[in-house]
């Protein structure tokens, strides 16, 4: 597909009306004629891959991968119609919360101690008081819903329009929306706003951006830092997982990528990473 131009904003609310209505391929075919808000990259075309397909077969799921490549503004798609369907972000929602409690001052920095609250839960690890840096590890949800309401709704609407980030809807309860599906962000979208955060180009101080890039980062080594957040949708009868993230090379280059995934069991929640690793290493990102 040959880059469009020319590129559209999505500044405005007409500009993201006309951006969620366009026919055809839908988001991704936005995707495809526009540029990133706040980072000049435009995506050149995309690429569906129904090689990569098998991963999710031998993994025995079904489910969507999306990677947006900084090197060569190609999306590399399985699962199309998928990667634009929106979910409830589930606990991916970290990372905007993150960014929003820090740009705000909500929460003073990641090294700060937050209270859980009390109570007993099913994970032990929730049932004491941690900073960011530990309770986006261990995805501790008590915490983050005190972080959100700390932010406000009003503030947390505010950003949440800024970030342009899915749906932009959030209802009534601040620290319940990204959980009760009333917020929903598909791959296609994920992948968009992990890109702006990797370049550090989302409207945002760099201060703010630079400490959700130390709390995500799950590895580094001399040819990659691996970056990412996992995420699990639960109501009745269906179950969703995610996994989100970037990768940049140490040749300079960034790729965002989002998987999600059916589940149908505790078995399934172990396989998110891995199948996204295999992933990965099958498009010569990650070391197999």
């Amino acid at each position: 597909m040959p880059l469009l131009p020319p590129p559209f904003t999505t500044h405005t609310p007409r500009a993201r009306r006309r951006f969620l209505a366009q026919g055809g391929c839908g988001l991704l075919a936005a995707l495809g004629a526009t540029r990133f808000a706040d980072a000049a990259t435009p995506v050149a075309h995309i690429e569906e891959r129904p090689d990569l397909a098998a991963h999710f077969k031998d993994a025995g799921v079904r489910g969507t991968w999306v990677v947006l490549d900084s090197a060569t503004s190609k999306l590399t798609v399985v699962d199309r119609q998928r990667a634009e369907r929106r979910y409830s972000p589930a606990s991916t929602f970290k990372i905007p919360n993150s960014l929003i409690a820090l740009e705000t001052g909500a929460v003073k920095d990641i090294d700060e101690i937050l209270p859980y609250g009390g109570g007993t839960y099913k994970r032990k690890d929730w049932e004491r008081d941690m900073n960011l840096r530990d309770a986006i590890r261990v995805s501790h949800l008590p915490i983050y819903r005190g972080v959100a309401r700390r932010i406000g709704l009003a503030r947390m609407s505010e950003w949440i329009a800024k970030l342009h980030y899915g749906n932009e809807t959030l209802g009534t309860e601040v620290d319940q929306f990204w959980v009760n599906n009333r917020l929903q962000i598909s791959a296609a979208e994920q992948v968009r706003f992990l890109m702006r955060l990797a370049q550090r180009s989302l409207p945002m101080s760099m201060r703010a951006q630079d400490m959700v890039h130390e709390i995500t980062l799950l590895e580094k080594t001399p040819t990659h830092a691996l970056h990412g957040k996992t995420g699990w949708y639960e109501s009745p009868g269906f179950s969703l997982g995610w996994w989100v993230g970037w990768v940049a090379q140490a040749n300079g280059s960034v790729q965002s990528f989002a998987l999600n995934i059916d589940m149908h069991g505790e078995a399934d929640v172990a396989k998110r990473i891995p199948l996204g690793r295999k992933l990965l290493a099958q498009m010569n990102l990650l070391a197999a």
